[in-house]
């Protein structure tokens, strides 16, 4: 039996395969990925979000005709009578019925200017709903890269499982030969109870991520879905020329136009307020039957309102709206000045990930392989401890969980490119590959960031929680 230990050896040296990993994806991307786009299309039917935003729109356009109306006419019904005694309406030429209707007329141009500034109502409501959309398919796709992590952190973890295995009873074979210590078969014993805990909280993580798809688009939370791809398998993110990625998010971002549209209104108010310095024009009429052989009278008049407190008031609407004018500009230029920050750090960010990628395929992995064959090699003819083997093997796993994690990353980020996210991107370290700044460099967790003012960004801490003492 021993003399077959080089051959079980190499079977179990690579648990996790570099060649599982190291090709060049060449399928489709994230976005044209079958699965997904059937996951975005169910959940831009029924989420309630996008319903909520469309009747707010519709809510906006009925406000649009109610500003152009004249005001309600008023009507007077009145009794004039001559003593307390008695009715003597036909009797007394000095008693009789009113009846009176008069109606207001704003002065010209006041109700075309309160309508311009209802119509930026919708058009600030379509904004809403476009941040929703952008919303709503960022979380979809977020999640759906999340659930590949948890599952490619899964498979790794079955791997594993087999090789403590394996490690198991050979090194209770070379223990009962005297040709290893009592610790390391302890030691391969312990590392087996370690990875039933990972497998559990995994497959808790998964249940979750699933529970968060099937949410976004209106399905029973347990019920499975089921993914043919791995993170392996997609193609990095395309870097794009900063200055037009910028131009690009600045002329599409939700943010802005809503912003802008502010600013418009805003200008349209102080037009109005203007224009409220000039009097309403009220008409009035009547008639006035007196009854029995009196004459039925009639009146006519017209009235207007005196702006006499305009410097208390329209003068201080039209500071008001000025202000509001000038705070809406600033607040677009802050939008925009942010969102360049934020399509450059994505950029950067997107930039070292796609070549820690690369790095990844093109060598690390595969000298990360040949550590743990060389050092098993070592630890057959006695040259290194069971525990350098425990060692390479960890460091190997890590990197392999590091390279899932600066996948999980890239997309992430281009994610939140796409949706136009305000957000902060997550560096390498923030993007869940443990303590160091360079991904892959002794990484162990497999935490994702999504860059977005959202809940779901937080699908990979419990993961790599799990995976970090692989």
């Amino acid at each position: 039996m021993l003399g077959r230990l080089p051959l079980v050896l190499l079977i179990f040296a690579a648990p996790v395969r570099a060649a599982d990993f190291v090709q060049v994806p060449t399928g489709p991307t994230l976005t044209e990925d079958p699965v997904l786009r059937g996951l975005v299309s169910e959940a831009m039917e029924k989420r309630p979000e996008l319903a909520q935003a469309r009747a707010l729109i519709v809510a906006e356009q009925e406000r649009v005709p109610q500003s152009r109306v004249l005001p309600d006419p008023t009507l007077s019904l009145g009794i004039q009578n001559d003593g307390f005694s008695s009715i003597q309406i036909g009797k007394m030429e000095t008693s009789w019925i009113s009846i009176m209707a008069s109606q207001t007329f704003p002065w010209a141009g006041k109700r075309g200017l309160r309508a311009e500034v209802a119509g930026l109502g919708p058009r600030q409501a379509e904004s809403d709903l476009r941040r929703v959309l952008l919303s709503t398919a960022a979380e979809v796709e977020r999640a759906y890269v999340d659930l590949l992590l948890v599952r490619d952190q899964l498979g790794v973890l079955a791997r594993l499982e087999s090789l403590w295995a394996q490690s198991e009873g050979l090194t209770r074979v070379r223990y009962e030969a005297g040709e290893t210590p009592q610790s390391d078969l302890l030691r391969a014993q312990l590392e087996r109870n370690r990875l039933r805990q990972q497998r559990w909280a995994l497959q808790g993580e998964e249940r979750r991520r699933i529970a968060v798809l099937n949410r976004l688009r209106g399905h029973p939370l347990a019920e499975p879905i089921v993914t043919t791809r791995t993170l392996a398998d997609l193609p990095d993110p395309v870097l794009a020329s900063p200055a037009q990625e910028a131009a690009n998010a600045e002329a599409e971002s939700p943010e802005v136009k809503r912003a802008l549209l502010a600013e418009e209104q805003a200008g349209r108010r102080v037009d109005l307020a203007k224009k409220e310095r000039w009097p309403d024009l009220t008409v009035s009429a009547g008639v006035m039957p007196r009854g029995g052989d009196f004459v039925t009278m009639w009146q006519a008049g017209i009235a207007v309102n005196l702006p006499i407190w305009s410097a208390q008031k329209q003068s201080r609407a039209i500071a008001e709206n000025r202000a509001r004018g000038q705070a809406a500009h600033a607040g677009a230029e802050a939008i925009r000045q942010l969102l360049h920050q934020r399509v450059y750090e994505r950029l950067a960010t997107l930039a070292a990930l796609v070549e820690a990628n690369h790095l990844y395929r093109s060598g690390l992995l595969i000298q990360s392989e040949a550590t743990v064959s060389s050092t098993i090699l070592q630890y057959q003819v006695g040259k290194v401890t069971f525990a350098s083997v425990l060692e390479a093997l960890a460091g190997h796993l890590a990197d392999v969980n590091g390279f899932l994690a600066s996948v999980a990353s890239a997309h992430q980020i281009a994610i939140a490119e796409r949706e136009i996210s305000l957000e902060a991107p997550g560096g390498p370290a923030a993007g869940g590959m443990g303590g160091s700044a360079v991904p892959g460099a002794g990484a162990t967790s497999a935490q994702s960031s999504s860059g977005r003012p959202t809940g779901s960004q937080q699908g990979g801490e419990s993961a790599g929680a799990s995976m970090s003492r692989m």
